[in-house]
């Protein structure tokens, strides 16, 4: 085949391209992480938790991977700032009742949560956010909109500093939990850069958590310095033979050392000292000591 005027080939048929990569489904990837649980991949049931970084899982799986880290294989890389269950809130969660007038046959369609203040589906449409302190959850919109038309002007004739603390604190418009604006809203689900600033904000509270002290005993009294520290206490044998009989060794050997001494020169005396004061040595004389006898 060919040479026959045909076909006539294009470039694209001549060179061939790199092939496109692949592009993760944008829509797939925001039902996951607000439908199904960051740790376990398993739809969001109640109880469900956040954590100070705004991702949300099932309250069983954290437990599982503080009971066991390895019970998930990614378990360091998605939660590994969770160090217990001080470090996660559970949140409170409107229930979506038009779902139960719906009848779909994916249950991921809708969202089984709403907004309680506008009523909008918690899908990833809307950004929401979670009070750190209660553990409300709201839509970004919904909550801003009622935190600026509940708040009046201050008194001028107040102190500055109590003024600012009243203008930080707030009314949860649910359970009227009080919170501050600026450090107890936290985004669920943000951006991968509204994570990073998440994250610095919770490295910089934990550095600011007090060390925890070691637990001392209830009856401990200082020490006190004229005390001499307690000696090893020397238990006596129970056996009299065996006591007797090593006095009798000992006793045989002092005998024994002191004829060898009584029988030695002078000079070989010298050499074990005989308590008297040591001749000063010079560099001819020092380490030789055949030379004093």
């Amino acid at each position: 085949m060919g040479n026959d005027g045909g076909s006539i080939p294009d470039r694209r048929d001549l060179v061939r391209t790199k092939a496109k990569a692949e592009q993760a489904d944008k829509a797939n990837q925001t039902r996951a992480r607000w439908f199904f649980c960051a740790l376990s991949k398993r739809p969001l049931q109640d109880p469900i938790v956040a954590c100070a970084l705004g991702k949300l899982y099932n309250k069983d799986s954290i437990l599982e991977y503080l009971l066991d880290k390895s019970a998930y294989g990614d378990g360091e890389r998605i939660c590994g700032h969770i160090r217990s269950l001080k470090d996660v809130k559970t949140l409170k969660l409107t229930p979506n009742t038009s779902l139960s007038t719906t009848v779909s046959s994916d249950p991921t369609s809708r969202s089984p949560f709403v907004c309680p203040l506008n009523l909008k589906e918690m899908n990833g449409v809307q950004p929401f956010v979670y009070i750190s302190t209660c553990g409300c959850v709201f839509s970004q919109a919904g909550l801003k909109t009622v935190i600026n038309a509940s708040s009046s002007p201050k008194e001028k004739d107040k102190d500055d500093s109590a003024g600012d603390e009243e203008q930080e604190l707030e009314l949860c418009p649910q359970c009227a939990t009080k919170f501050s604006r600026k450090t107890d809203v936290l985004m669920l689900n943000p951006s991968v850069d509204e994570e990073e600033r998440m994250r610095e904000r919770m490295e910089l509270q934990r550095l600011k958590e007090p060390t925890k002290k070691s637990k001392k005993r209830k009856n401990a009294t200082p020490a006190d310095d004229s005390e001499a520290p307690p000696s090893k206490k020397v238990v006596p044998s129970t056996n009299p033979s065996i006591s007797a009989a090593s006095r009798a060794v000992v006793s045989s050997l002092a005998m024994e050392e002191s004829k060898r001494k009584a029988n030695m020169s002078d000079a070989v005396k010298s050499l074990y000292g005989d308590g008297k004061p040591a001749k000063n040595e010079t560099f001819m004389t020092r380490g030789t000591f055949t030379r004093y006898a």
